[in-house]
């Protein structure tokens, strides 16, 4: 199932979720996911994903800090900073950004087991600097970068995982 959506809930903030099914087990794609190391290998490679703390990456737990660059568009490298808020291994993690290109994004990761593998779904709550005149300035490009950089994600994934 592909439920690729935007949505907007009661605040006017958009939503985007998506889900996809990977072909494994539970185990393997926490693992994979939960690894902040792997990111650059699912971002699109014209975006530049560089962690840039910790160095090396340690595993995954609440309350983690990481750094990293990243070019959302040509010519405009920013830093990002996202804490890990919410682990329940095997089941769910959060990540929330502290520094960087939103004035609010909040990313829900979510594996469930079924028989086919794990169905991962993504829901990322956000909110553009500058309030409604950012949405209206950059809403729908942006809501197209990120779907775009999601399409992108499913492609590896499946390659990684068929």
């Amino acid at each position: 199932m592909n439920l690729d959506c935007l949505t907007f809930n009661i605040l006017d903030m958009p939503v985007f979720m998506t889900t996809q099914l990977v072909k494994t087990d539970v185990l393997t794609c926490w693992n994979f996911f939960s690894d902040p190391s792997n990111l650059a290998r699912i971002t699109p490679p014209e975006m530049g994903f560089k962690i840039r703390f910790p160095q090396p990456v340690p595993g995954m737990y609440a309350g983690m800090i990481i750094r990293y660059t990243v070019r959302p568009f040509p010519a405009f490298t920013v830093t990002w900073i996202t804490e890990i808020t919410h682990v329940d291994r095997l089941r769910y993690f959060v990540d929330n950004q502290v520094s960087g290109p939103y004035r609010l994004w909040h990313h829900q990761h979510i594996f469930e087991e079924v028989p086919e593998g794990v169905m991962m779904t993504d829901i990322v709550n956000y909110e553009l600097p500058m309030g409604w005149p950012g949405r209206i300035i950059a809403g729908d490009l942006v809501r197209r970068k990120i779907q775009k950089i999601f399409e992108h994600r499913r492609s590896i994934i499946g390659q990684m995982f068929p």
